[in-house]
């Protein structure tokens, strides 16, 4: 996939799906044999994208090597969620180009982004612009990127960083509960961000049910990211229900 197709195929399947599922694997978690599998398992199920990535991956030739290892056989987009520069890697279809926009430190909104893009030119990669925002902290991506974490309850500073994100140019949104979050982003946030935020919006962190799924994406989600829920021992028969849920949805 070149050009904007990726965003495009994004958007033509939310038209046939109502929301998109996202597995995301961590290159640091699980060997290429096993995501090469888990990545076939999860496309027969439904999942829209595979995104590659995680807060703390560091190994870029590790995380290379998943790329290309899962690409062979597969259908669905890749999509680099990077945490930092070293998740620039060959091979995949199209990039989270993500400013996390919440952070305390300058670096990781627009400094990483300045080091990356070079390797997103030279290895062709679909650039998603896209806002980050860490909801709650205690969680890997809260303290590896600095975040000063938009607490829960507050909604209403949720919608205005997506507002703030619309306004810069940025079409996606990544609302982040964090990796093995206790809980999710709660729906009322959601609804509130999706009534100020005018583009795509992704939800990820804490999300292991269908009855948490299908009410974070009835409140107005896009897509939703399931990626520790897997590496923690769920099984893909869950997650087709879960996959099921949300696209059925209302």
């Amino acid at each position: 996939m070149t050009g904007d197709k990726v965003e495009s195929y994004l958007k033509s399947e939310l038209k046939k799906k109502n929301a998109l599922l996202f597995v995301l694997i961590d290159s640091e978690a699980s060997n290429i044999e096993a995501s090469s599998d888990l990545a076939k398992n999860v496309e027969k199920i439904g999942a829209s994208a595979i995104l590659v990535g995680g807060s703390s991956a560091t190994d870029q030739i590790e995380m290379a090597q998943v790329v290309k290892g899962i690409k062979k056989g597969l259908t669905i987009p890749i999509i680099l969620f990077p945490g930092n520069v070293t998740g620039v890697v060959p091979d995949a279809d199209a990039i989270l180009f993500s400013s996390l926009m919440n952070s305390e430190n300058p670096y990781f909104i627009t400094q990483a982004q300045a080091l990356g893009a070079p390797s997103v030119l030279k290895f062709g990669l679909e650039p998603l612009p896209t806002a980050y925002l860490v909801i709650g902290d205690g969680t890997s991506a809260w303290f590896v990127g600095s975040a000063r974490g938009i607490p829960f309850e507050k909604p209403k500073i949720a919608a205005a960083y997506s507002l703030a994100a619309q306004f810069l140019g940025m079409r996606f949104v990544y609302l982040e509960a964090g990796s093995g979050a206790k809980s999710s982003v709660t729906p009322e946030m959601v609804k509130t961000v999706r009534h100020a935020f005018n583009g795509f919006l992704i939800v990820g962190g804490g999300i292991r049910d269908e009855k948490t799924a299908k009410s974070i994406v009835d409140a107005g989600a896009d897509a939703l990211v399931i990626g520790t829920f897997l590496e923690k021992g769920g099984s893909l028969t869950k997650l087709e229900e879960i996959a099921k849920a949300i696209q059925s949805s209302n």
